[in-house]
């Protein structure tokens, strides 16, 4: 061969290798996937700082890849803080993209420089249109997650992959998925005549209530309890009169507002309930996130294993300090006092009216 050609080919094949360079490092930097709406979304292969766009999600996230956590929805209060890894309590807070309030600007979320956006909840048309317009305005992939109890295990085994976080997830997922269909089977075989009349109470007057399908009421029926608000029709939360609250009648009133839960025990308008009759008001464990609701996450799996204690006492006999303690280690990263057992425990438990 002629020494120009040889030359000629070297050159060619240097040219090839070099335009071949971005493209293999390309794909070996980033990754498409599926998520929970059927979005295929391009993200980078090691994620580090990773964006929670509402409360569901940050508590995921916390509970699957602390470290991977760049600040909150909303800061944790003092309180709450007691029950966190000291690493993630004073990271800043970013407000949310997501739901009713959001306070986030598409200024900040980029001042934060997060390898991706996650979102956990509902996947519909109105969080698909949202994902797709911050993605577009960002250049950040954003992910939708379906945030429904029975979809968790599934959820951290996925996460897990995407975050490298996989043996952590398993032992996440394994909890979900015993809780869920374990307990289940064992709920299953209650007699429907000791399944009680349960009245979910929200609010500093007790009078907002989830009707039946709610994603709020979703642990109630997960013990198999009856939703007395069922009687009101389907929906999310809504608005409801003394009265008929009066002609439910429930055995139970599980109570997620402190001030409610210490003024109804007295309050003469609620006397001739039968759950106050008989001191069966229950204020939901809110510390570091609630166990029943607000915000409707992976923290209401503690919620479910409660409630079937509280309810059922004689099918679930386990000690729920323990399983307190449990869920604390495992999802929240801290080894609980026997004081903030107590803490949590102790209105969750019983309900005796004032002398």
């Amino acid at each position: 061969m002629p020494h120009w050609k040889a030359w000629l080919s070297a050159v060619l094949i240097l040219a090839v290798a070099a335009f071949a360079l971005p493209a293999a490092s390309a794909q070996e930097t980033t990754r498409r996937v599926t998520d929970s709406a059927g979005r295929t979304v391009e993200i980078p292969r090691r994620i580090t700082r990773v964006l929670a766009a509402g409360p569901p999600a940050s508590i995921l996230l916390y509970t699957l890849a602390p470290n991977s956590l760049i600040g909150w929805v909303r800061a944790p209060r003092a309180a709450e803080k007691a029950f966190l890894m000291d690493s993630v309590r004073e990271l800043p807070e970013y407000g949310r993209l997501t739901g009713r309030g959001n306070t986030a600007n598409l200024e900040n979320v980029l001042r934060f420089k997060p390898d991706l956006i996650i979102d956990v909840g509902s996947v519909g048309p109105t969080y698909v249109s949202l994902a797709d317009g911050v993605q577009e305005q960002t250049k950040i992939p954003y992910l939708l997650i379906d945030g429904s109890l029975k979809g968790t295990p599934e959820v951290y085994r996925l996460l897990g992959e995407w975050l490298d976080a996989s043996e952590n997830a398993e032992g996440l997922a394994r909890y979900a998925d015993e809780t869920l269909n374990a307990l289940s089977s064992r709920i299953a075989a209650i007699p429907e005549a000791e399944r009680p009349k349960v009245y979910y109470a929200r609010g500093v007057d007790g009078l907002e209530t989830g009707l039946a399908g709610s994603i709020n009421t979703e642990v109630l029926e997960r013990v198999g309890a009856i939703n007395v608000a069922a009687a009101a029709g389907k929906g999310g939360i809504t608005r409801v009169s003394i009265e008929q609250v009066l002609a439910w009648n429930p055995d139970v009133i599980l109570v997620l507002d402190p001030t409610f839960h210490r003024l109804v025990q007295n309050d003469p308008l609620w006397a001739s309930v039968k759950a106050v009759r008989e001191a069966r008001i229950y204020l939901a464990p809110s510390l570091p996130y609630a166990w029943f609701d607000a915000p409707p996450g992976v923290n209401r799996l503690i919620g479910i294993r409660w409630l079937a204690s509280v309810l059922y006492p004689r099918h679930f006999p386990e000690s729920l300090r323990d399983t307190t303690r449990q869920f604390y280690k495992l999802f929240y990263h801290v080894d609980l006092t026997e004081a903030q057992i107590d803490s949590l425990l102790a209105p969750a438990t019983a309900a005796k009216p004032e002398k």
